[in-house]
């Protein structure tokens, strides 16, 4: 995200802890006691030959892999105090495979002078997304933002998952404007090259690549 009047009039936008305890039942038949008559032992054969598991039992169906999919939040490297995060939700269900403008799912980018401090922001919905390998294109309506004449505007992102202990790279469809200008005609997937470094530590972007169907000859 460039450095200049986007920073203007922005506005900042669990744990839980699972405790499992052993039932009297589970004590029981650890240490051997029939749980059916108290006090009766589980004789060793018995120990040693456990009831049969039901045979009619259907396998668990697993879920076809989404088509694409682009997800995480992270920070940008800057050598300034500015704050600039991005953070995406987006999906191409596998039922529209051969569709990349059936994508569904979020963004939201933020841009502020220093961290807690002024600047702009907006969230919106993803309307395209289109991946090769680990790299992303993916384009959104904004729907809200704290600068109006950027909303309803279309805006574009690319992202390159670089993998564990790497850092990543992204870009934005205004890297050569100066800022979102809400502009309605960006085609759908459309973006600049992702040239911007994510901050070390402060996110991770995580890509799942299309595999797009191919014509077949006659």
């Amino acid at each position: 995200m460039s450095r200049n009047a986007f920073t203007r009039n922005r506005a900042v936008a669990v744990g839980a802890a699972l405790l499992i305890t052993a039932g009297a039942a589970g004590v029981a038949v650890a240490s051997g006691e029939d749980v059916t008559h108290p006090g009766k032992r589980i004789g060793a054969q018995d120990a040693a030959h456990p009831a049969p598991a039901a045979k009619d039992a259907a396998p668990a169906k697993a879920k076809p892999r989404e088509a694409a999919a682009l997800t995480g939040s992270a920070k940008l490297f800057r050598k300034t105090t500015e704050d600039v995060t991005f953070t995406f939700d987006a999906h191409l269900a596998a039922k529209y495979n051969d569709d990349p403008s059936k994508a569904t799912g979020t963004f939201e980018f933020v841009h502020l002078d220093k961290p807690g401090g002024k600047g702009g922001w907006a969230k919106g919905r993803i309307d395209c997304l289109v991946t090769g390998g680990k790299v992303a294109s993916v384009t959104g309506i904004i729907t809200k933002t704290n600068i109006k004449d950027i909303k309803g505007g279309r805006v574009g992102f690319s992202v390159h998952d670089k993998g564990p202990g790497k850092l990543d790279r992204a870009g934005y469809s205004w890297g050569a404007t100066g800022g979102p200008t809400g502009d309605k005609k960006l085609p759908k997937c459309n973006s600049a090259a992702p040239f911007e470094v994510v901050k070390k530590g402060t996110g991770d972007f995580h890509v799942a690549p299309w595999n797009p169907p191919y014509p077949e000859g006659d």
